[in-house]
């Protein structure tokens, strides 16, 4: 009788005649944030040696026919003789990427070394094999270990370095594997392997680093400071325009340390979104602080909203739940500028190509700093240099930033130098933390207001939530009047005005908004065309 887990064969003239010779391993293959199932169905006959992969994978996936070759023979293990294909189902779905070649090599040492295929129905097996038959990390896992388990998978099968990533997610066993012999023994019952768990996720957090600019550390600057403090208490949109050398960027970085933690599900969030970029931070697992990205005025457009022939998120997508930073704004193309509208709006971006749609989440803090003009001191008050722009040449530079583009930023800040006599002063400056209780006090009261809906904070609300939320006294009514002619507000400035307002609001502890509201948050409208 021959043993239930052994396939039997006959040896004759080195070719291996199996009685049954199809085995299916199961895995996943990443779509964006979502991922379809995929059997890796493998199959060997009597014809000229070789391996053929099918199932439309990339170069990636064909070239593991050499590393799964290599890992297995270097594993001591036996590579099948013969004729063997593998096929990867479905097959008009692409796959891409290495992190086939665990389930391929498991297939084809299936065929010839006995091996529990009764585990394989609730398990899913991802990684990437080198030579020597060690398992490699991949990208996104986490998303990956998220699809298994709403997919019904009981068992998450991964390379040891990515087994702690995959096990913030509950419901579903996580198994680290080092090597290719480690995975076969563990099939065979002669290792059995320990589950990989995540214990206390609220202790991750504590290792998180404090900005490394301290609000403390910048003299003056006190209005823009406190348009700062308003844009972390509320999500709002900044630009912050001045002279060379007046702190701008600075302050901007500063930003970082007056923003509210990252709850564990926004971390889990942004994890995954870094991921499947491959940039998760070397020897962790977790985002504990919230983004800050920092992008160049030369970077292209698919680099910043994502793209690809296979869609990749960009920047705006890295900066979800964080702050996307543009420093010398005026300096980006406009027709890369232009591509940010659709995302501050929707908050989602979704890219398009000839295979499909992919859609990542794109909720970020817009921080902008800017010159006056070419030179950086027209109308600057205190500059130690005069303007040397004409007319035609400031209008051109300032126009870089289109109309639209301007009305959906909240705060808008000029940033004057700061005299040299303040540099030594000895007056006490607030700190970073002296701001940031302040700032999470404003999200409390945000999140006790929209508690049951999905909004978060005040500059997620609709129009809707912006009548129910936003009651105005005559008195502010004939205020925003006055301002809507004299500022030439559309709609959409309009209630972004009222959205600051209910943020200031929220900062000095008021329920109602009031006249010192709305005055403050219109001085920090720019006036439109």
């Amino acid at each position: 009788m021959f043993d239930e887990y052994i396939r039997p064969y006959i040896l004759d003239m080195n070719i291996l005649l199996y009685l049954n010779m199809e085995t299916t391993f199961y895995s996943l293959a990443a779509r964006g944030l979502e991922a379809d199932l995929v059997k890796v169905e493998v199959d060997h006959y009597k014809s000229q040696p070789g391996t053929v992969i099918v199932g439309l994978g990339d170069t990636a996936v064909q070239e593991s026919r050499e590393r799964v070759r290599a890992a297995i023979k270097n594993s001591g293990l036996y590579y099948p003789r013969g004729r063997v294909v593998v096929n990867l189902a479905p097959a008009d779905v692409r796959k891409s990427g290495p992190c086939f070649d665990l389930p391929i090599a498991l297939g084809m040492i299936s065929l010839s070394h006995g091996l529990k295929l009764d585990l394989l129905q609730e398990s899913i097996y991802l990684g990437e094999l080198s030579l020597d038959g060690d398992l490699r990390p991949i990208t996104g896992v986490l998303g990956l270990a998220a699809a298994a388990r709403n997919q019904g998978f009981k068992r998450f099968f991964v390379p040891l370095q990515n087994a702690e990533e995959a096990a913030l997610i509950d419901g579903i066993e996580v198994y680290g594997i080092r090597t290719l012999h480690e995975a076969v023994d563990h099939l065979q019952g002669a290792l059995d392997l320990e589950q990989v768990r995540i214990e206390d996720l609220k202790s991750y957090f504590d290792r998180a680093t404090p900005s490394l600019i301290d609000f403390a550390d910048i003299r003056g600057q006190a209005q823009a400071k406190r348009a700062l403090e308003i844009a972390a208490a509320g999500g709002h949109n900044i630009l912050l325009n001045g002279a060379p050398g007046s702190g701008k960027t600075m302050m901007a970085r500063a930003l970082q340390g007056i923003l509210p933690p990252l709850s564990i599900e926004e971390s889990l969030e942004v994890t995954q979104l870094y991921s499947l970029s491959g940039l998760l931070p070397e020897n962790d697992f977790l985002i504990r602080e919230r983004p800050f990205r920092v992008v160049h005025h030369t970077a292209s457009g698919a680099a910043i909203v994502g793209g690809g022939q296979i869609p990749k998120p960009g920047e705006i997508t890295l900066a979800h739940r964080g702050v996307l930073f543009l420093d010398e704004m005026a300096e980006f193309p406009p027709r890369v500028l232009e591509l940010l509208r659709q995302p501050l709006e929707d908050k989602r971006i979704t890219i398009s190509r000839t295979q499909g749609s992919l859609t990542y989440p794109s909720q970020f803090l817009l921080c902008g700093a800017m010159n006056p003009c070419s030179c950086g001191y027209y109308q600057v008050p205190n500059a130690k240099k005069v303007c040397e722009c004409s007319p035609g040449s400031i209008r051109r530079y300032q126009q870089k930033i289109s109309g639209p583009l301007l009305d959906r930023i909240d705060l808008y800040c000029t940033v004057s130098p700061v005299p040299y006599r303040d540099f030594h002063g000895t007056d006490y400056l607030e700190s970073s933390t002296d701001i940031r209780e302040r700032v999470l006090f404003a999200r409390q009261v945000q999140l006790d207001r929209f508690q049951g809906s999905a909004i978060r904070v005040n500059t997620e609300m609709s129009a809707k939530a912006i009548q129910e939320f936003c009651p105005l006294s005559s008195v502010v009514s004939t205020i925003l009047d006055k301002a809507i002619d004299r500022l030439h507000l559309s709609a959409r400035g309009y209630h972004r005005v009222l959205k600051v307002s209910r943020t200031i609001a929220d900062l000095e502890g008021r329920g109602q908004i009031g006249e010192s509201d709305v005055l403050e948050a219109l001085q920090y409208r720019r006036a439109e065309a």
